[in-house]
């Protein structure tokens, strides 16, 4: 079990029987009154985000989240398929539980599949991974004054902010957590 002084950004915790990750978290204290601790809490298994204050006194258990590596197959509908690195074992996972992550997968690549309670409940994708730049503005001379930065779209259909030198056939580095360009790849 987790006092409030352990429940930190990244821990997974069971509430209402359901795993969830804690994507932020605040401690407060004013005066005499008890610590509290403000969270915001993404369901794992439904991507939902709850806001989440916890007392002085409460306790949570810590989810027990076991990941393995999966390929990722393709798209049909609402559902993702993938397939198990071990055991060569397909499953599906559908949209809502994958959400933002989804910008991000391109058929073959390799992710970590989430699993509670013995079965696949979510991704965690590469923090930087690479993309082929489908579609990108041509550059004007001498057009600076915002900054040096175009939107160019991605293999995916996602577009992304880069540099005025980016060109369309590049290969780009993407940072997955905060949909930012890190760099292009020789």
């Amino acid at each position: 079990m987790l006092s409030i002084s352990e429940i930190k950004t990244g821990k997974t915790i069971i509430l209402n029987s359901e795993p969830y990750l804690v994507i932020w978290n605040q401690h407060s204290k004013m005066g005499r009154a008890t610590a509290v601790m403000r969270t915001k809490l993404k369901n794992l298994i439904t991507g939902s985000v709850i806001d989440k204050n916890f007392q002085g006194a409460d306790k949570v258990e810590e989810a027990e989240i076991t990941k393995t590596e999966a390929q990722f197959l393709y798209r049909e509908g609402e559902n993702y398929y993938f397939m198990e690195n071990d055991n060569f074992e397909q499953f599906s996972l559908p949209s809502s539980v994958i959400s933002e992550s989804a910008n991000y997968l391109v058929e073959g690549i390799e992710v970590k599949i989430l699993y509670f309670s013995g079965r696949p409940i979510n991704i965690e994708l590469p923090v930087k991974m690479t993309f082929k730049v489908v579609d990108a503005p041509p550059s004007i001379k001498g057009n600076t004054v915002d900054g040096g930065s175009k939107q160019v779209t991605i293999e995916t259909g996602i577009k992304i902010t880069t540099p005025l030198f980016v060109k369309k056939g590049d290969i780009i580095q993407v940072n997955t957590q905060t949909g930012e360009y890190v760099e292009r790849v020789n």
